[in-house]
Formats: C-alpha cells, sequence, structure tokens
C-alpha cells in the first residue's frame, strides 16, 4: 500500500464515531478530515510516509507529524484531542476552526485595480494568535497565510507539527528541515542550505508572519526567483537577501518592512508588532 489512506483509522473513527466526514486535503504524506461528531466538528490528521521517486526522495517524517503535533498540543495544554498511530503513521483530531485563512480573506486586496485595503484588524488576530504561542515560549516554524483561520470571534494558528519550545516524545520527533520556502527568514535557509536542517525561533516566525501578510496583500513574494526555481535555488535567493520592495501603503507596509529585516535581531518582537497594530 503506497500514499495516504482513503479512509479514516479505526481508532480515530472508535473514538469520534462520525455521523459525516468529508476529505479536505489529499497529498502526499498526508490527509486532513473535516468530521461531524456526536462530540462536535474536529480536523483529523493522517500521516504516511512519502515514498521516493526519480524526483523525489522518501521523506518519513511526513508519517509522524500528526503525533507530533497532538505531542506539541498535548505541551501547550490544549483539550478536547487526541493523537495515536496506525499502521503507516501517526494521527490526532482537534477541534474544527470555522472560517476563511488569511490569504484567501484578502483575496480582494491582490484583484486589479482593486481599492480594498488589508484590515489592521486582520493582522492583528494573526498576531494576537502568535504572540499567544511565543508567550509559552514556543516558535511555530511553519507560519504562513494558510495557518491562521480568522473565525467570527477570533483568529486561530492552526499546523503545530514544526513547533519547538518543550520536550515531546522521541519516537515521534524529527529534525526541522525548514518549511515552504516562501516563508522562510534567511538565516533558515542559510542553515538548511548548509547542514540540511535548521532550528525554529520566535525571530524566523516574525519574519514568516511579514511575508504571509505581504503575500496575502499584495500576491507577490518577499523575495523574486522563478516560480519553477528547485528550492536549493529558492533558498540560495532568500538567504542572500535579494528582498522586492514592500508595497502595502501606510504604517502596515512599514511594519511589514521591519518586520522582514534581514538579521533576526532588528525585527520587532510580537509585543512590539502587537502594540504598533493596537
Amino acid at each position: 500500500m503506497s500514499g495516504p489512506p482513503s479512509e479514516l483509522p479505526i481508532a480515530v473513527l472508535d473514538a469520534l464515531v462520525p455521523r459525516a466526514h468529508r476529505l479536505v486535503v489529499n497529498r502526499r504524506g498526508s490527509t486532513v478530515w473535516e468530521v461531524e461528531s456526536h462530540r462536535g466538528r474536529y480536523a483529523v490528521k493522517v500521516g504516511c510516509p512519502i515514498e521516493a521517486t526519480a524526483a523525489w526522495p522518501a521523506q518519513p517524517w511526513t508519517a509522524l507529524a500528526p503525533g507530533r503535533e497532538g505531542a506539541v498540543l498535548d505541551r501547550l495544554g490544549f483539550d478536547d484531542f487526541a493523537y495515536g498511530e496506525w499502521e503507516r503513521g501517526t494521527w490526532n483530531f482537534q477541534p474544527w476552526h470555522e472560517g476563511p485563512d488569511l490569504y484567501g480573506l484578502w483575496k480582494p486586496c491582490r484583484e486589479p485595480g482593486s481599492s480594498s485595503a488589508p484590515h489592521t484588524s486582520v493582522a492583528l488576530g494573526c498576531v494576537e494568535a502568535l504572540a499567544e504561542l511565543h508567550a509559552k515560549g514556543w516558535a511555530h516554524g511553519d507560519v504562513q497565510p494558510a495557518h491562521f483561520i480568522v473565525g467570527p470571534e477570533r483568529t486561530h494558528l492552526i499546523d503545530l507539527a514544526l513547533a519547538r519550545g518543550g520536550l515531546v516524545p522521541e519516537s515521534y520527533d524529527f529534525p526541522f528541515r525548514g518549511c515552504l520556502v516562501h516563508y522562510e527568514a534567511p538565516e533558515i535557509a542559510r542553515s538548511v542550505l548548509a547542514t540540511g536542517e535548521a532550528e525554529p525561533t520566535q525571530e524566523a516566525d516574525i519574519y514568516a508572519l511579514g511575508v504571509s501578510l505581504l503575500i496575502s496583500a499584495t500576491g507577490w513574494r518577499a523575495v523574486e526567483y522563478p516560480d519553477d526555481a528547485p528550492r536549493p535555488v529558492q533558498r540560495e535567493a532568500v538567504a542572500n537577501g535579494r528582498r522586492r520592495p514592500v508595497r502595502v501603503p501606510g504604517e502596515l507596509g512599514d511594519l511589514i518592512e521591519a518586520m522582514l529585516s534581514r538579521a533576526p535581531e532588528d525585527r520587532p518582537t510580537i509585543r512590539e508588532v502587537r502594540e504598533a497594530l493596537s
């Protein structure tokens, strides 16, 4: 058997007894399901290894990612979740958060000739969600627009499988080898190029948040490279700091500019970002 499972693991079915479920994401190494249960609505993540191909090396860590995220949720004191193992990897379930992600919400801002401006209140909601994690001593490691779910009452920061800040079980742990290159800070890109690994930091999260706001508001990446460039070429561009100008008007643009500072120590802290937006 290869590829993600076509159905939910037995352990998840037993725990949630779904009334209905639908597949939301199906990609190499993982599936995400929305499940309606007598307990409520849940996001269920199921991981398996990515097998090697002529164009892509094997990625065994994807099998561990849902279990690692479950362990992180446990360390952070969340409730109403569970995680475990199935025959080819790990799974977790956690409450489903309703709402668009940041990129989807700001789509009108990216329309040609649009007069819509990105709302500072939305940016502040994303900042507050990240601030909660940083206040507990953790770095997210995979900040991107799709991971900010803008709900009716608050914004949720999701996908914590790569977060660092406390011990997780060794059987679920794996090295951090970077994330989507669009959102990698220069120091992260340099470390991955040099050693194959890096250490997520709160300063790198700030950079990634700045890029997330920039891309969501304008559709433009912070760093210029060909769309089809291999990842090492992308990382070289990020590491070398070939950055585009920030074309977001007003104070938000100035703030994003500071968040994208090449040196980690020159970036504002999450507290300073929050104060600037407040």
